[in-house]
């Protein structure tokens, strides 16, 4: 784990989540251990399907699924679980470097009980769960509206930043992962190999694509490329009047030709055209910032 938590006051934020939104909420590694959840029990209608081996492998699969997808959007992803519940995750970075995920879930979001029971009873019949038994829990559950859902989604991504900003998750600075980051951060403008980097974290090159991939999803090159890409558009976003060369310079491209190239190959529009689009957009909505959820 390349992150600490501290547990006692995560625990306390959990509840006071709870007591707002009466949804159960999980905190997660980035390996998907789960450390700690508020309330400690699951609702009735999930213990029964995890309760049998299909099942609880199911929730699993289907947990590692959506913290997949929250991790790539980078923002709360809200979905319906293999069994037809609701469930929402967002993921918790610590400036680039993920290291968790928070997980709301097994929330009853349907018209009726009938319509619900409908559909995860059809869900659930691979699981060999007891049917009479997944039934009774399943009427006995609140219905929660869609509105509901959203304002939690919503709470949920702030409660993701306020962890961070209050150290609640730290990294742990002599793991090899949080070193590979900050080696990164501090000189993807500048020409930097993959052979530097293996002196510097005295490792070798197959070890360093490894961990690139298992941080980034992806390897060392590309991740330069991001983090270029990502300084680019905030300079192109701040329209200071910098030339496309200047910009093209300080993103770590000597050649501001190729680096219109390679924006315009990674973003599907050019330097400039991204930049008029943005302070349209700016514009137009007063900079208000949304958090977009399915």
């Amino acid at each position: 784990m390349i992150s600490a938590f501290d547990i006692d006051k995560l625990y306390g934020l959990l509840k006071d989540f709870y007591e707002i939104s009466h949804i159960r909420i999980t905190v997660f590694d980035e390996n998907m251990n789960e450390l700690v959840s508020y309330p400690n029990e699951v609702a009735p209608y999930c213990k029964i399907i995890r309760d049998t081996q299909k099942g609880f492998e199911a929730c699993a699969q289907c947990d590692i699924k959506a913290c997949l997808v929250a991790s790539q959007k980078k923002e709360p992803y809200i979905y319906r679980c293999h069994a037809g519940l609701t469930e929402a995750v967002t993921p918790l970075y610590v400036g680039d470097l993920l290291v968790g995920y928070l997980l709301f879930g097994h929330v009853f979001s349907y018209n009726t009980h009938e319509e619900g029971w409908s559909l995860i009873k059809k869900n659930c019949l691979r699981l060999a769960v007891d049917e009479s038994e997944l039934k009774s829990a399943i009427f006995n559950a609140p219905i929660i509206d869609e509105s509901h859902i959203n304002a939690a989604a919503h709470i949920l991504h702030a409660v993701a930043s306020y962890l961070i900003m209050e150290r609640m998750a730290t990294l742990q600075e002599d793991k090899l992962a949080v070193k590979l980051d900050s080696l990164l951060s501090m000189n993807y403008m500048e020409k930097i190999s993959a052979s530097k980097l293996c002196q510097a974290l005295s490792i070798g090159k197959t070890q360093l694509y490894a961990l690139s991939n298992q941080l980034y999803g992806h390897g060392i090159a590309e991740q330069i490329r991001e983090l270029r890409m990502n300084l680019a558009k905030d300079l192109l976003a701040e329209d200071d009047g910098l030339s496309l060369s200047e910009i093209a310079s300080q993103c770590g491209y000597s050649d501001y030709n190729y680096f219109i190239t390679v924006f315009t190959r990674e973003n599907g529009i050019s330097p400039r055209a991204y930049q008029k689009k943005i302070l349209s957009s700016a514009n137009d909505d007063g900079l208000s910032i949304n958090v977009p959820l399915d």
